[in-house]
């Protein structure tokens, strides 16, 4: 296990891990909670953070060590179609500013805790709260697995071989969760961010001058693509509606999950995220400067095993051994952040619109709490046992299929804050049709993102995702059109 390790690296990963760990247990005193025998206390952090924590805390849980590794080996393998990523995140900010606040009010005038709670309180039906919970659980499940994928990679660049240290960083993950819920995330996230921007700034400060200069390291990669025979600097025509459609479905899923939605449920108010709408663009510009690392990958001649080592190898070809530490400590500890919300939100929804529901409709909120304690260890084990017993590959095509399962959600969640008109039934027809359709749409692409139709002058990919939103939206719509138009007295008949 302890093979090949560099030691200057391995000391200050370590150092830094230890300090995160204390911080985790910590946080359970932070900001005086009167209880965390409470899901408002455990899985919200009481609903009062301000603007700095709420942006560090979203932030946090939007860029995930996973996003530190696979945008950047996204561009070394194809280019400039990689970068879909930067305009998904500043087309989701407005959806942000506009929606969100809404959401937030309801949530804090009833008490909702959850996307589930939400349409609950809109159309009181059960069947479509289950709908949306259940939902929000699968997709999450898969995401968490990614983190681990990414805490892995940046153990493995330390020269730390076998499963022993990814288990024992979970088991932390874990414990101080459980102890601290929303809050240790929320405080571990300061020190997460601050340093990947270190990381960041060093890299693009210093990796250009060791490879003479940006126009060089451009230079490179598109002397690599046009060597590998596919991908470039620039997009193809082909690429522009693939790439565009991909950047809206997956801005309009973002904030659809669990762990995005239980950061803008903490916060203190809806000028609270406002202001992170227009704040968070702050991390676009970082995930920008991340993506270019893939193409430096190139300027630097990099053999990988794997483009998810891109990061990695650049860090321990190009910088001293105890800031490529650094840098690892950054990504892993970048994991935990988003691993801990996500599976906090997975637990608040199973606790909240099925424990509840379904089996103690009467239970306390002391035991709302400790159910959802129990239930993130258990999500937590999942995506561990997803990623120690099932080939990588298993959770990436699961992710996949998160994103495209979480957006089928949005016309229930949003809709419901602005219109009167659609009906519990019509949103239920139009979510399973389109979670079934683009679950099939995808599974007969051999799971690939994009679906190609044709319109007449050859086929045209377009984001799955959005495909069966826009299927989704079309069979509610009708379906609400088909009840609207019965007898008033057969439609109340079918519905009992």
């Amino acid at each position: 296990m302890l093979t090949n390790v560099d030691s200057a690296a391995f000391a200050v990963f370590l150092a830094l891990f230890i300090l995160v760990t204390g911080m985790g247990f910590v946080a359970s005193r932070w900001r005086k909670p009167e209880t965390l025998a409470h899901l408002d206390e455990w899985g919200l952090g009481g609903r009062k953070f301000g603007t700095w924590i709420t942006w560090f805390l979203v932030g946090g849980d939007f860029y995930t060590a996973y996003t530190v590794i696979a945008v950047p080996a996204l561009v070394y393998a194809v280019g400039a179609y990689g970068f879909f990523a930067l305009p998904y995140t500043i087309i989701v900010y407005p959806f942000v500013f506009a929606v969100m606040p809404v959401l937030w009010k309801v949530a804090k005038e009833r008490g909702y805790v959850t996307a589930g709670d939400v349409v609950r309180g809109a159309y009181g039906s059960r069947g479509l709260e289950l709908a949306v919970a259940a939902t929000g659980v699968l997709a999450t499940m898969p995401y968490i697995a990614l983190q681990l994928i990414g805490m892995e990679v940046a153990i493995k660049a330390l020269g730390l071989t076998g499963e022993v240290p990814l288990v024992l960083a979970f088991l932390v993950l874990a414990l101080y969760t459980y102890s601290s819920g929303l809050r240790a995330p929320a405080l571990i996230a300061f020190v997460k961010d601050i340093m990947i921007y270190i990381v960041v700034i060093a890299a693009i400060a210093i990796v250009p001058s060791k490879l003479g200069g940006y126009g060089a390291i451009f230079t490179a990669a598109d002397a690599a693509f046009a060597a590998k025979g596919s991908g470039g600097i620039l997009l193809a025509p082909a690429q522009i509606v693939p790439y565009a459609t991909l950047a809206l479905g997956s801005a309009l899923a973002a904030f659809m999950y669990p762990h995005t939605l239980t950061g803008i449920f903490a916060s203190s108010g809806g000028n609270t995220i406002r202001k992170n709408a227009m704040l968070l663009p702050a991390y676009t510009l970082l995930l920008g400067l991340l993506a270019l690392l893939g193409y430096m990958g190139h300027a630097a001649g990099l053999k990988l095993a794997s483009n998810n080592d891109v990061v990695p190898e650049l860090f321990k070809t190009l910088f001293p051994s105890w800031f490529a530490g650094f840098a690892f400590a950054a990504i892993a500890i970048g994991a935990l952040v988003p691993a801990a919300v996500m599976s906090i939100g997975a637990a608040n929804l199973f606790t909240r619109n099925f424990w509840k529901v379904w089996i103690d409709p009467k239970v306390t909120p002391a035991g709302e709490a400790k159910v959802a304690k129990i239930t993130s260890m258990l999500v937590k084990v999942g995506a561990l046992l997803a990623i120690l017993l099932m080939p990588t590959q298993f959770a990436l095509d699961l992710q996949l299929l998160g994103g495209l399962w979480i957006l089928q959600t949005l016309p229930a969640l949003v809709f419901g804050l602005y219109l009167n008109w659609f009906s519990s039934t019509a949103l239920l027809a139009g979510w399973a049709v389109g979670l079934a359709g683009g679950s099939w749409l995808a599974w007969s692409d051999g799971l690939k993102p994009l679906h190609g139709i044709d319109f007449g002058a050859g086929k045209v990919a377009i984001y799955t995702g959005v495909l069966a939103l826009a299927l989704n939206i079309v069979v509610a719509v009708v379906v609400n059109l088909v009840l609207k138009g019965l007898p008033q007295a057969r439609v109340s008949r079918e519905a009992a």
